[in-house]
């Protein structure tokens, strides 16, 4: 699963109706696959793209700005709870979209064989209809398996009802069905937001707000406390509103590893100016050690009938769903410099604690950004993914029904498949290394 995800992953946008504002404050809106024996391979591995969250605008809302605190330097990981939250929304994902293919094959009479949540060894499993159930131990996606060339599942090579021997049109219904799981996910999770929870209007002040300051840090040492808001930076006004001035602030940090920085502060109704040291990251970057993010307030709107409803959704959706489009696009027409931010499961979770730890609604937009983004990047043709197996398919219907020898059918998946699983562990390992906690101990 290939994810494109901001260090900021959640954000709002400014309605039309409610930008004409004074210059005070702002309101803003929140309105794999393996044909033969193994099938959905997905892989948990994204690139952290700011693109996907940028102050833009889009065809379907406003100006969008990231409200999510975030760490200057490395992934924190959040508490335990949070992490278990996080780690439950990326494993429910992963659960949707494999069932997309297993419903899509046995609702066709389809043998099906396996149906496996990660790869490698086997942690726990059971049987139920001829079907083998398990959890494995790599955490980098799952699979559904087939019988096809399995020959001690007992059923005959020429099974009318195993899946290469079924028409074209059935085996694209099940190699999609995964993505249209997860985009119906993300639709149904953007309505329960909207229903039980409400969009958030979040009002925006000068400053950046400083959430969380880390016991021992710079920040801690030198008198910055949970709270305050960032007016100026070495002289510096902090004018604009939004991951301007968040990104300001950071920038200058981790320009000035063991050198003072001036900072003008508010403390409720108190103004000052604190010097500041950060310190020096084993990177060479400064570090603060806090949490930032800009400096708003937040209130929730429910829509009042059905029809409002269903506009907040889809407007939601459908802004979700570009800034995803738009961001992939990004990553690949700069992908010389945007490969160096590819990261995998650890810092999913990491990122989804960070929401789940600042803001439990923002789960909400999480989870539905996750889905889409397993559903948009499945599509690309390429091995070990969804799309990788409908051209397959399609190159099968443009040879007049000719399928390519099994062998290098085989080949081409499989070399796709150790791929991922070769990057998803280098990627866990990298990922946990610039997790917070563990940057400190180094």
């Amino acid at each position: 699963m290939l994810l494109n995800i901001s260090s900021s992953p959640i954000s709002h946008r400014i309605p039309h109706s409610l930008s004409n504002l004074n210059n005070q404050s702002k309101t803003h809106h929140l309105p794999k696959s393996h044909l033969s024996s193994t099938f959905s391979n997905h892989s948990l591995f994204y690139t952290k793209n700011r693109a996907l969250f940028s102050n833009k605008r889009n065809p379907f809302d406003g100006e969008r700005i990231s409200y999510k605190p975030r760490a200057l330097a490395g992934l924190d990981i959040g508490s335990f709870e949070s992490v278990l939250e996080a780690s439950a929304v990326l494993t429910a994902i992963i659960v949707v979209h494999e069932t997309g293919h297993f419903l899509a094959a046995y609702l066709q009479g389809i043998h099906v064989s396996k149906f496996a949540i990660g790869f490698g060894p086997i942690l726990a499993k059971f049987n139920s209809n001829n079907v083998e159930y398990s959890l494995r131990a790599f955490p980098l996606g799952g699979f559904v398996g087939f019988p096809d060339n399995d020959p001690n599942s007992g059923i005959p090579l020429d099974d009318k009802n195993l899946l290469k021997n079924r028409p074209i049109w059935d085996r694209v219904v099940v190699v999609s069905a995964g993505i249209v799981a997860n985009v119906i996910f993300a639709y149904a999770i953007i309505f329960a937001q909207v229903v039980f929870v409400g969009l958030p209007v979040q009002e925006a002040f000068p400053g950046v707000l400083v959430p969380d300051v880390k016991s021992s840090s710079a920040a801690a040492r030198d008198g910055l406390l949970p709270g305050d808001v960032i007016l100026a930076v070495d002289g510096s006004e902090l004018t604009s509103f939004g991951s301007d001035s968040v990104s300001k602030v950071a920038d200058v940090v981790k320009s000035n590893p063991n050198h003072s920085v001036l900072l003008r502060v508010q403390r409720g109704k108190e103004g000052f100016e604190i010097m500041i040291t950060p310190d020096k990251s084993f990177d060479g970057t400064g570090r603060l050690g806090v949490q930032l993010s800009p400096n708003v307030r937040f209130s929730k709107v429910k829509p009042k009938n059905v029809t409002e409803t269903f506009s907040f959704v889809g407007r939601e959706f459908f802004g979700l769903s570009y800034n995803v489009l738009d961001s992939l696009k990004k990553t690949f027409l700069n992908f010389s410099q945007t490969a160096g931010q590819v990261a995998g499961p650890v810092a999913i979770i990491a990122v989804g604690a960070e929401v789940a730890k600042s803001n439990a609604d923002g789960l909400y937009q999480f989870a539905a950004l996750l889905n889409l983004n397993l559903a948009v990047v499945n599509l690309l043709p390429l091995p070990a993914l969804d799309g990788g197996t409908l051209a397959l398919i399609l190159l099968e219907a443009a040879r007049g029904g000719r399928k390519l020898p099994l062998e290098v059918e085989q080949g081409i998946m499989s070399s796709g498949i150790l791929l991922v699983i070769f990057l998803g562990l280098f990627l866990i390992v990298k990922d946990t290394l610039n997790l917070d906690f563990i940057r400190e101990m180094l």
